[in-house]
């Protein structure tokens, strides 16, 4: 079996952060989301990958390479527009082959991967699967609708009225007969191929559709509140390794992730956290659910709930939370202040918070 995982998107709900890089490689716990997306696919047994790529391709290859730093051999397919995830398939038609493969868009996270949708997969080998989750407001997500066995009924997309709770995610699986589907279907009102479509169009034709429920979480991060909410889920799973150095006057409290080369210098740590390398953070507070990107600089600063990305420098500004702070960007003070702040702020950015 195969991978394909999509990674062309533009991320424009993402401003201003993916004016300055691509949605995919935004860092969820220090950790591109791309990165997440290749290892769950490696952990799945695959080993051959086709990545889709658009106007952030040079990005995109130079991060990932060859694949071979995560067990995987990469080739990269180029689409020209985002034309729909149909279209994908089409356009990857020579990579695919006649194999069996899975689809999976890179701006997702699964807490427990895919292992476990790809195995099933494997084991009983439907026409296509696709993965599902439970979710609490199914007319804003795309929902599958199933007879009592997990057999595919139906497939609607933010339905008013949903007959199910099971929303699509973002891992598919496909026999060779998806091709047949992709080529069948016409462009939506959207002028894009939609997946949805080549997925009920198996289905009408008696095809053996299916789907299965993911264990753990999953995130489509597709939002700051999505990255910032992915953030905090993987972060929950850390363990305590510090690489670099805490002095004395310094307290870590919870799973403390710091890495070589970090100074921790009279600052208190409360995890779970991760702390880049060759970090400085001095006489400064980290808090719970923060990730601080390599390179940063951090002077009487506190810090909560929060991703810096690298190099990104803040002083004597406290109580930043939920916030998302672009690559060497620079967050300072004109007056001292007591509130919160919330920000997000995009690359080489300079930013003065004043009470």
């Amino acid at each position: 079996m195969k991978a394909l995982i999509l990674s062309g998107g533009m991320g424009t709900r993402l401003r201003p952060l993916t004016h300055a890089m691509p949605k995919q490689l935004i860092p969820l716990a220090n950790k591109p989301v791309l990165f997440h997306a290749l290892e769950a696919v490696r952990d799945a047994g695959i080993t051959e990958a086709g990545v889709i790529v658009g106007d952030w391709h040079k990005e995109i290859r130079q991060a990932v390479g060859d694949g071979s730093r995560f067990g995987l051999r990469v080739e990269y397919l180029y689409q020209e527009a985002p034309f729909g995830l149909a279209h994908c398939v089409l356009i990857a038609r020579d990579f695919l082959g006649d194999d069996d493969f899975a689809m999976y868009l890179g701006d997702n996270v699964f807490g427990d991967g895919i292992t476990g949708p790809a195995e099933h997969f494997r084991r009983t080998r439907p026409a296509a699967q696709v993965a599902v989750t439970p979710v609490d407001a199914p007319q804003e997500y795309g929902v599958v609708e199933t007879d009592p066995g997990g057999r595919v009924r139906a497939l609607r997309e933010k339905p008013r009225r949903p007959r199910s709770n099971l929303a699509v995610t973002g891992a598919y699986f496909f026999t060779p007969l998806v091709h047949d589907a992709v080529r069948a279907i016409e462009p939506s009102r959207r002028g894009e191929r939609e997946i949805t479509d080549a997925l009920q169009w198996l289905v009408d034709q008696g095809h053996d559709v299916r789907a299965v429920e993911v264990t753990g979480w999953w995130k489509d991060t597709g939002r700051v509140e999505d990255i910032l909410d992915g953030n905090r889920l993987l972060l929950d799973g850390i363990e305590s390794r510090v690489e670099g150095s805490v002095d004395a006057a310094s307290t870590a409290l919870g799973p403390v992730v710091v890495a070589p080369g970090a100074r921790i210098v009279r600052s208190h740590l409360r995890g779970p956290l991760v702390i880049g390398a060759d970090c400085v953070v001095e006489d400064s507070y980290i808090g719970p659910h923060t990730a601080i990107g390599a390179g940063c600089v951090l002077n009487e600063a506190g810090v909560t709930d929060s991703i810096l990305l690298d190099g990104a420098a803040v002083s004597d500004v406290n109580g930043i939370h939920a916030s998302v702070i672009g690559r060497s960007a620079r967050v300072g003070a004109t007056a001292a202040g007591t509130s919160r702040h919330r920000l997000v702020v995009g690359d080489h950015t300079e930013l003065d918070v004043v009470a």
